[in-house]
C-alpha cells in the first residue's frame, strides 16, 4: 500500500526522478540523529541537464521558478532514498538553502525559489513549510538554480 505522501504525489500528478548520483567527491545526503542533510540539488532530471543559463539573460523568472521546482523534486527523491523509500517518515522540512544564477542586478530571487517552497508545501502540507535562504551565485556547469535542504525524519 502506498504511503500518504506517495499518494499525495500521485494525486498531484508528480512522478519523482531517480535520486541523482553525486558528480564529485561528496555524498548526496548525511543522516545524523533525526536529521537528513541534503547536498545541493541541481536541475538534472534522470540524467539530463536542464535549465542551463542565467536568469534575466538566458532564462525568464518563470523558467527559474520551474528550475527551483525541479531541484525540490530531486531533494524529495534524495530524502526518499535516505528514508528507505518511505516519505511518510518526513516529520518536517526544516530548511532550504537556494542559489540562483542570475544577472547582477536581479532582485527576484525569492520569487524563483518559491518554486521549491511551494512544492514542499503542496507535497508535505504544513510539514513542508520551512526556513529558507536564497542568494545569487554562479553555479557549476551553468545551472540556473541549486538548492540544498535539511529534513527532520522519524
Amino acid at each position: 500500500m502506498a504511503g500518504i505522501i506517495e499518494a499525495r504525489l500521485a494525486e498531484l500528478g508528480i512522478a519523482l526522478p531517480e535520486a541523482p548520483a553525486p558528480v564529485a567527491n561528496y555524498v548526496p545526503y548525511v543522516k545524523t540523529g533525526n536529521l537528513v542533510v541534503l547536498s545541493g540539488q541541481v536541475t538534472i532530471w534522470n540524467g539530463d541537464l536542464r535549465y542551463i543559463g542565467t536568469i534575466g539573460e538566458d532564462l525568464t523568472v518563470e523558467q527559474g521558478t520551474e528550475a527551483a521546482r525541479m531541484c525540490a523534486l530531486n531533494l524529495i527523491a534524495q530524502v526518499r532514498a535516505a528514508c528507505d523509500g518511505d516519505l511518510d517518515r518526513v516529520k518536517q522540512v526544516v530548511r532550504l538553502g537556494a542559489f540562483v544564477n542570475a544577472v547582477p542586478d536581479f532582485t527576484e530571487h525569492p520569487k524563483v525559489v518559491n518554486g521549491a517552497s511551494d512544492l514542499m508545501a503542496e507535497v508535505f502540507g504544513d510539514r513542508g513549510r520551512c526556513a529558507r535562504t536564497n542568494a545569487g551565485a554562479t553555479l557549476p556547469l551553468g545551472f540556473a538554480v541549486e538548492i540544498d535542504g535539511i529534513f527532520e525524519i522519524e
